[in-house]
C-alpha cells in the first residue's frame, strides 16, 4: 500500500521499519521538528527522521497541523505534500501533533493509530508509564480508526501482553514497540475487511504526560506505590529524594532512585511501624530500608549527581547514611 507515516520517537520508528521490510511504499513520513538533545543540546533528529533519510523517504516537519494556527504555512505545506502522496492510508504512532479533520480524511482508508495500551484504558499521552505506576497486571497494543477524539476512535485490532512484576518503562517501551509494528503490518492486510468496535464507555481511564514534578518521592506513600513509580519512570524522569551523609564532612545531595523493592522485614526483625515515613532503617550492602507510610522500600540501585547507576552496597561505601537519619523529598 502506499503509506503516510507520522511518528517521532523509537516507538513509532520500530513500526516503520516494519511496514518497511515488509514492503509497503512509504510515500511520506511526518515527524517532529528537530530538538536539541544531549550536553551540547545540538539539534537532533528524531528516530523516525533518521531512519527516513537512511532510506530516501521524503520528510515533512510541520510544527502544527492546524491551517487557522500558529503556524499555518508550515500545516498549508504538509497539507499540499500529503495530498501530492496520494496515498491508501496514514499510520500514526506516537507522533506528537493533533491531526485535524482534513488530515484524518485526506488517505482513502484515513488514518489508523498504534496505541501502546488495551483501550479505552490508558487514553493519552504515557500508557506505558501509567499502567506500571497503577500496577496493572496486563497492557499491549490497540489499531485503532483515529477520530477526532483523543484515541477515541474504533478499534480494529487488540493484542494483550503480561506485565512482567519487575517491568519498567524501558523494557516494556520495547516489547510493546515490536508487538505494534507486527500488528499494523497485520492490519495492512485486512484494510476494508475490518469489523470496527467502538470502545466501551466503561473502563476508560487517561494516561497523563509525564512531568519532571512528579519524580520527587513522598515518604508518605506506600512502599508498593513508590516501588511502582521507581519502574514507571525508568528511564525518565527517574524518582528522585534528598540524602544528606552522616559525619563531619556531611554533604546534601538529590539522588535518584533505580531499584527498589518491598520488604517487611529489616535484619530479621519485623518493620518497625511507628517509624516516620522517609527515616532510614538500614543502610547496608542490601540496601537502604526506608520507612514509608505502608511497609518498607528496600533501594538497591541508585544514582548521585554526575554519576552512573551503582549499586547500594558502591553507594553506601562513598555516602555514609546512619539508622534513623530522615530523608526528604527532592526540591
Amino acid at each position: 500500500m502506499r503509506v503516510i507515516f507520522a511518528g517521532t520517537p523509537e516507538f513509532a520508528s520500530t513500526a516503520l521499519a516494519q511496514l518497511h521490510a515488509a514492503g509497503h511504499e512509504i510515500v511520506l513520513v511526518l515527524t517532529q521538528p528537530d530538538r536539541p538533545a544531549g550536553r551540547g543540546m545540538k539539534l537532533q533528529a528524531s528516530a523516525v527522521k533518521q531512519f527516513a533519510l537512511a532510506h530516501d523517504i521524503p520528510v515533512a516537519q510541520p510544527r502544527s497541523l492546524r491551517l487557522e494556527g500558529k503556524f499555518p504555512d508550515d500545516a498549508q505545506a504538509a497539507q499540499t505534500a500529503i495530498a501530492q502522496a496520494q496515498a491508501d492510508v496514514m499510520i500514526v504512532a506516537a507522533y506528537g501533533l493533533i491531526l485535524p479533520p482534513w488530515a484524518l480524511d485526506a488517505p482513502r482508508h484515513g488514518c489508523l493509530n498504534i496505541h501502546a495500551s488495551l483501550l479505552p484504558r490508558w487514553r493519552g499521552a504515557a500508557p506505558i508509564h501509567r499502567a506500571i505506576e497503577a500496577g496493572d497486571a496486563t497492557t499491549g497494543v490497540t489499531i485503532m480508526q483515529m477520530d477526532a477524539g483523543l484515541d477515541t476512535g474504533d478499534m480494529l485490532l487488540c493484542q494483550a501482553l503480561p506485565m512482567a512484576a519487575n517491568a519498567t518503562t524501558a523494557a516494556l517501551h520495547d516489547k510493546l514497540a515490536d508487538l505494534g509494528g507486527r500488528l499494523i503490518v497485520q492490519a495492512l492486510t485486512q484494510v476494508g475487511q475490518f469489523q470496527p468496535q467502538v470502545q466501551p464507555g466503561d473502563g476508560v481511564t487517561y494516561a497523563h504526560k509525564i512531568e519532571k514534578a512528579e519524580a520527587s518521592v513522598d515518604w508518605a506513600w506506600p512502599a508498593a506505590l513508590i516501588e511502582r513509580r521507581v519502574r514507571a519512570f525508568d528511564p525518565f524522569p527517574g524518582v528522585s529524594c534528598v540524602m544528606r551523609s552522616a559525619g563531619p564532612h556531611s554533604k546534601t545531595e538529590t539522588v535518584k532512585l533505580w531499584q527498589a523493592q518491598v520488604v517487611l522485614e529489616v535484619a530479621g526483625t519485623h518493620v518497625d511501624s511507628n517509624a516516620a515515613p522517609g527515616t532510614v532503617l538500614s543502610a547496608d550492602a542490601q540496601g537502604l530500608c526506608v520507612a514509608c507510610g505502608q511497609d518498607t522500600l528496600r533501594i538497591t540501585q541508585l544514582q548521585r549527581p554526575g554519576g552512573k547507576r551503582i549499586s547500594a552496597a558502591d553507594f553506601v561505601r562513598g555516602f555514609a547514611l546512619q539508622p534513623g537519619q530522615l530523608l526528604s523529598a527532592a526540591a
